[in-house]
């Protein structure tokens, strides 16, 4: 509760978040007792610079990526540390919190742009994965993510694949050509995916328990993180295989009626058409898909380009809902809702629909599901998501 009681002048430093504004009862505490505020994104860069670090960026990605490499590093043996924004089912099996761990090697860390934090960072290994509209405009963004790759200390990754990501560095992964670590032959398979790599004339195949070729991706870029610091290729495609998933991230849950219902993070347009074209390759009927956007004015800044990525990505038996956007508290200009993203994708010819209150969406969407179509579940920040989830599946008993 952040209503000031847990502030004593025992603490060294209290750590606050960009979404903590002006007056937040902690905050003014501990001004009051004279301990210092200090900014999360300034604790990480501190703990970054005392251990050898790989930082992961991009608009889109990094949390499955920064898994994905802290779980082959652990799975070699090698003790990593985590620090992420989302837990992995593994930890979390564990009942640990999921996205923190301290190790005695290699410290896995997801840094983020939305704040315009991420130039902070000074890792030995910097990984950028993509750039893409979301929260800035692109030009500003090229800027962040310039200084970020002048800022890594080692070596920088970039995603070949991505004209904005590989004009930073020359150790590229992706589909490309002149990749150093090189992905090919990728093939949907159900629920999974599987592809091969090549790194210095070694190859491998591979087998990813995610659907989706971006998802694919995602593990290129952790193989290109591992066999920089010297894990094997043969190692890294073996780890692929016994990857257990990251909480809300593609993740998957078979309904008893035949459908299959996919809870999943994505909320800036690219991510969003990356989920749903993930869904429709293992879709034997029709994609239903919800977004509840978070935000207003990131909603609105962004709404032509949720309109056109949407609109290419969703096929003519598919149909979207929107529920009205996540208010986080805060002084938000509320005259924006998703009732107009729903408006600009029916003018476009899709099959879209708003309504305001999300249990009435979901209600619709499990009386319209029939065996074989995919129920897709979007959106972020919000942490009432999980029971949302958790209301989607309760109607109907589920393997997971």
């Amino acid at each position: 509760m952040q209503d000031g009681s847990g502030i004593n002048k025992n603490l060294t430093a209290v750590v606050v978040s960009t979404a903590i504004e002006t007056g937040n009862p902690d905050t003014e505490a501990a001004q009051k007792l004279n301990i210092p505020i200090m900014h999360r994104s300034e604790l990480l860069a501190k703990i970054m610079l005392e251990n050898q670090t790989i930082a992961v960026s991009g608009t889109s990605g990094k949390s499955t990526v920064t898994g994905l490499i802290w779980h082959i590093l652990n799975e070699c043996k090698k003790d990593p540390s985590l620090l992420s924004g989302a837990g992995l089912s593994v930890l979390e099996k564990q009942g640990k919190i999921g996205n923190a761990v301290a190790g005695t090697g290699w410290l896995v860390a997801e840094a983020d742009e939305s704040d315009g934090t991420l130039v902070k960072y000074n890792p030995k290994i910097g990984i950028i994965l993509n750039i893409d509209k979301d929260h800035k405009e692109l030009d500003e963004l090229e800027k962040m993510f310039e200084k970020f790759a002048g800022n890594v200390r080692e070596t920088l990754i970039v995603n070949g694949s991505h004209p904005l990501a590989a004009k930073f560095g020359n150790f590229k992964f992706g589909w490309c050509d002149d990749c150093v670590v090189k992905g090919f032959d990728y093939a949907a398979k159900g629920i999974a995916s599987e592809f091969k790599i090549h790194y210095k004339g070694e190859c491998e195949n591979v087998y990813l328990p995610m659907p989706g070729k971006y998802n694919a991706e995602n593990a290129l870029a952790a193989v290109a993180a591992c066999v920089s610091i010297g894990v094997s290729l043969k190692e890294c495609a073996s780890a692929l295989g016994t990857w257990e998933g990251i909480y809300r991230r593609s993740q998957i849950y078979k309904l008893k009626n035949g459908v299959i219902l996919v809870d999943d993070y994505a909320h800036n347009p690219a991510k969003i058409a990356a989920s749903i074209r993930s869904c429709q390759d293992f879709a034997k009927g029709k994609l239903l898909a919800w977004f509840q956007p978070h935000g207003f004015a990131p909603t609105k800044f962004l709404k032509d380009d949720f309109v056109e990525e949407i609109s290419k990505a969703l096929r003519p038996s598919d149909k979207i809902w929107f529920s009205s956007i996540f208010y986080a508290g805060g002084t938000a200009d509320r005259s924006f809702d998703s009732n107009i993203l729903s408006e600009a994708l029916e003018q476009k010819g899709c099959n879209a629909n708003f309504i305001s209150d999300r249990a009435k969406c979901l209600e619709e969407m499990l009386k319209t599901a029939k065996s074989g179509d995919v129920i897709l579940l979007m959106g972020a920040r919000d942490p009432s998501l999980a029971e949302f989830t958790a209301t989607a599946l309760s109607p109907t008993s589920y393997s997971k």
